[in-house]
């Protein structure tokens, strides 16, 4: 009973405004004391869990993420994206699926993809005719991929709190990050044709080099980081700096968007960001150490058990609750909330602990659409100078299809699992 005294407690903290840190850490730390477990024993695997190599990578995806958002790099890749596919029916929606998804492949974040590519795309689609809620509505959720195809912040996140491979969990976000990509471009071109928006003028074979030339260095960032991780000649943190400097180098040097005298300032931009993020991961360790105590996951595999539970129902339940709290909580809460108190219950059931981190990514990707709290309808309606309202109306549809995304997703897991088990054995 105490247990869930302490999540309700959690829950109303957050309700009225108290940061996630906040909320996470002063239930653990109450909560602990009240059970008269050790304090100290908490603080030591806090800090266990933060001494983690995996969790060095974090500040240098940030920092690369930083110097991709701030470098144009989203200008680059939209106009490289736009010689391919500009000159079809909605070729611009295309293009903002398309770009969004490289971009996404560089920045590990939803809300700087979305932030960064709507700054461009938004103004562009609108100017051609486009719907402006459909315009919201496309990138809001082509900018959730940020999140889902590797490499992501929020696999290494999850991968920390649930001590499973990263590697094996970026390898198993490319399959689904491409399958959402598809669906979202199979209804930009289903929409367009029905609003018979306008194509695009075709580029010339010059400009088609000269364009896809440019974006050669942006593109070749992700395929570094990859290429070093899975032949093994680098970590994930090495290949998380090695992305950090490459961004850097390639924004300063090769596009000379900034200059070096501005390197200070979006360096200081990341760590400032990534401290952020580090506070939150440790009272999330902290959390997790008090949840795993307190027997909630044990009772959890218990009433699971009893009931005779289907791992298709379970998953179904979760992913109901999920939702709903994507609705009120911001992502990232959901994701630190519920891993340590599920994680217990996956292994009685059957349910493979990666294949629950992608369906876990979706939901998080619904709730970065969602009122009202998602933020990327924020991002997005701050920028267009777009009413709430309107973002909101726009991003109907596409949190339908991605509705369908998560159902596909969670019951058929070899689309999930056949890529890493393929190549990891």
């Amino acid at each position: 009973m105490d247990a869930f005294i302490g999540l309700g407690g959690m829950l109303l903290l957050m309700a009225l405004g108290a940061p996630i840190f906040v909320a996470l850490g002063a239930t653990a730390m109450i909560m602990i004391a009240i059970e008269g477990r050790p304090l100290m024993d908490a603080a030591a695997h806090t800090v266990s869990g933060l001494n983690s190599p995996t969790f060095v990578a974090v500040p240098f995806f940030v920092l690369a993420a930083t110097f991709m958002q701030k470098g144009g790099i989203a200008r680059i890749i939209i106009d490289a994206a736009e010689t391919w596919v500009g000159h079809f029916k909605g070729g611009l929606g295309l293009v903002a699926v398309i770009a969004t998804t490289l971009f996404a492949a560089i920045s590990g974040s939803s809300v700087v993809t979305a932030m960064a590519m709507g700054t461009f795309l938004i103004p562009a689609m609108v100017a051609r005719n486009y719907d402006r809620p459909f315009a919201l509505g496309l990138v809001g959720a082509s900018g959730t991929m940020g999140i889902l195809i590797p490499p992501s912040l929020s696999m290494i996140l999850y991968g920390l709190i649930a001590e499973e491979s990263v590697p094996r969990l970026f390898i198993a976000g490319v399959v689904p990050g491409l399958i959402q990509a598809m669906l979202l471009a199979a209804w930009v071109m289903f929409y367009s044709r029905r609003k018979g928006y306008a194509s695009g003028v075709r580029a010339t074979r010059e400009e088609f080099i000269r364009k896809n030339l440019k974006a050669i260095p942006a593109v070749a960032i992700p395929l570094f980081v990859f290429v070093g991780i899975y032949s093994g000649y680098t970590t994930v943190t090495e290949s998380a700096g090695v992305a950090a400097v490459a961004s850097m180098l390639v924004a300063v040097f090769v596009y000379r968007e900034v200059s070096l005298k501005d390197v200070f300032a979006m360096t200081a931009e990341g760590m400032k960001a990534a401290s952020t993020v580090s506070f939150i991961v440790m009272f999330a360790l902290l959390f997790a150490h008090w949840i795993t105590g307190s027997g909630v996951p044990t009772k959890l595999v218990e009433f699971a058990i009893g009931q005779d539970l289907k791992p298709w129902q379970f998953l179904l339940a979760l992913n109901i609750v999920m939702l709903v709290l994507g609705m009120f909580l911001d992502a990232i809460a959901v994701m630190l909330i519920v891993t340590p108190i599920i994680l217990p219950v996956l292994g009685p059931l059957g349910i493979d602990p990666v294949h629950f981190g992608i369906v876990l990514i979706v939901n998080m990707e619904i709730a970065f659409l969602t009122p009202p709290i998602g933020l990327n309808l924020f991002v997005l309606s701050s920028i267009s100078k777009a009413p709430m309202s309107e973002a909101i109306r726009g991003m109907i549809p596409f949190v339908l299809i991605m509705a369908c995304f998560l159902i596909l997703i969670t019951y058929v897991p070899e689309i999930t699992l056949w890529l890493p088990n393929r190549l990891m054995n």
